[in-house]
């Protein structure tokens, strides 16, 4: 398994997201179960926070229509520590041996704003710097709005896998259609808040959000790369990014 984390950061709160892709129907089953039976183990595991299990949308990962092969887990921990030891706990090597492929990234918060099931998960523990970082995004929809919500998604999908410098993407749900989570990995702040400001359907989108207060309940994140381990569609996401990311 691949693994570069750099071990020089001041040590903190860690946030890890965990993602795994099933090959066959048996696995994928399995997968959809543990939404169920592996919140009992989770909230057992010695310095586990907050967390999250996930599933994901098909294409870029920003559309309606599941992609039952890929599952997620996002976990807050005291430290990097804390966060290593964690991810041995069986839940987790479960997973790992069933999934055809694994990847986890490992982040520290530097700015957030907004909640997150009435809470606030995420700790501020450094700051931004020179390079790349990672976005999260996580809204609970309205339902009054559920239908206008999800037809402006596929043109939002589209442009952002066709924007050349964001180096990873995914789009996660906690409950179908309704609290969707977003997560993307971008060379640098430059680049992520031009994708943002450009006129297009993001924009548009946008703006229809705070006009129409689509959302209940929204959070906004950025975190620094603290490292990674694994591998996704067979190769290393992070290994054409510069910068802060630890080689």
């Amino acid at each position: 398994m691949k693994m570069h984390i750099d071990r020089n950061q001041h040590d903190g709160p860690i946030t890890t997201l965990c993602l795994f892709r099933f090959p066959g129907l048996a696995g994928r089953l399995w997968a959809f179960s543990q939404m169920v039976f592996a919140r009992p183990y989770l909230a057992r595991i010695p310095g586990i926070g907050f967390w999250k299990l996930f599933g994901s949308g098909t294409g870029e990962g920003f559309t309606p229509v599941p992609n039952t092969a890929v599952w997620g887990i996002l976990a807050t921990w005291p430290s990097l520590a804390a966060a290593e030891e964690g991810l041995k706990a069986p839940v987790f090597r479960r997973y790992r041996a069933r999934a055809g492929e694994n990847w986890t990234l490992f982040l520290q918060t530097t700015s957030v704003r907004g909640s997150w099931s009435q809470s606030e998960p995420f700790a501020v523990t450094t700051k931004p710097a020179k390079g790349s970082l990672a976005a999260l995004t996580r809204a609970t929809i309205r339902p009054r709005i559920l239908l206008k919500f999800w037809q402006r998604v596929p043109s939002i999908s589209a442009a952002i896998g066709s924007d050349p410098n964001v180096a990873f993407k995914i789009g996660l749900g906690e409950v179908p259609w309704f609290h969707q989570v977003t997560f993307s990995i971008w060379p640098d702040t430059e680049s992520m808040a031009k994708f943002a400001r450009k006129d297009g359907p993001h924009a548009r989108a946008i703006t229809a959000v705070r006009d129409g207060k689509w959302f209940a309940e929204e959070l906004y994140a950025r975190f620094h790369i603290v490292g990674a381990q694994g591998s996704w569609n067979g190769a290393d996401p992070l290994a054409d990014l510069k910068g802060t990311v630890p080689a």
